[in-house]
């Protein structure tokens, strides 16, 4: 009963459009804090590219997803980022689902500042799915994002994952989704962030999400939101430990129930005493 339970959920994600990776879930709170110059943190490019041009230092992470409280739907994600002359470089990894049905992709990033007020990033990826003695397919796309810093407090910006489309099986006429946000962050301080982004991935209904991240007693991290496709609430604490955080998430959908998550970064960055 509970294969086919999960079997269902698989369906329901990745009918017509294998697509869950770039689905978000309970990562949707690492999205609140991914256009600012401040409070972003290894994870931010994974939801705009160009929040990599802010890294300053060395960063890396890991994080864990366990969707729906099902060891067949978590997902695994770490990152890496390595400032240079030259701009800045990051390395993602994702795996999802287990030894019946699996997604798996591997992204290398670049972004750079091009002046004092506008970042640009882009992101090659290698996407591959595998039903064992069923079917398999990968494909290498794309992703391109910006932020414009429009006053002090006040950014905007755009993502765009796999924008030209493609098939990842043409004999089974499968295709990779592509994926089109546009975000807008206002810093009213240096601790406190209120975002929105609208979501809109092919062939499914437009998203928004939206939620206010909070910067306190020095090493504290509180983020909570709404996405409003599902009206699935989404909350995070993190606890930081001198250049190491720890993340604890949690996400509730209503019909599948709860979804929490894990994160543990490495930022050796210098804090405000």
């Amino acid at each position: 009963m509970k294969l086919l339970f999960t079997t269902g959920i698989l369906l329901l994600s990745t009918t017509g459009y294998p697509q869950v990776l770039k689905s978000t879930v309970t990562s949707s709170f690492n999205l609140l804090n991914s256009y600012s110059r401040l409070n972003n943190d290894p994870f931010s490019f994974t939801f705009n590219t160009a929040a990599l041009a802010q890294q300053k230092n060395f960063a890396a992470g890991v994080y864990a997803e366990n969707r729906f409280q099902l060891k067949e739907t978590t997902l695994y994600r770490g990152v890496a980022n390595m400032p240079t002359q030259l701009g800045n470089f990051g390395i993602q990894v994702d795996h999802f689902g287990f030894k019946n049905y699996n997604e798996n992709q591997l992204g290398a990033a670049y972004a750079r500042s091009l002046g004092e007020s506008f970042d640009l990033g882009i992101q090659f990826n290698y996407f591959s799915y595998r039903v064992p003695s069923y079917s398999e397919a990968s494909s290498v796309n794309f992703q391109i994002g910006a932020i414009a810093r429009l006053t002090e407090q006040l950014n905007t910006g755009f993502q765009i994952y796999n924008p030209v489309g493609g098939y990842l099986s043409k004999e089974h006429e499968e295709k990779l989704a592509s994926v089109y946000q546009f975000g807008i962050s206002y810093e009213p301080s240096e601790n406190v962030i209120i975002h929105a982004t609208v979501e809109k991935e092919e062939d499914r209904d437009m998203n928004v999400i939206a939620g206010l991240y909070y910067h306190f007693e020095k090493r504290f991290i509180g983020r909570v939101g709404v996405e409003t496709l599902n009206s699935s609430p989404f909350g995070a604490i993190g606890i930081a430990f001198n250049d190491f955080r720890i993340d604890f998430a949690a996400s509730y959908h209503n019909q599948l129930g709860f979804s929490p998550g894990f994160m543990f970064i490495y930022n050796p960055v210098k804090r405000k005493e």
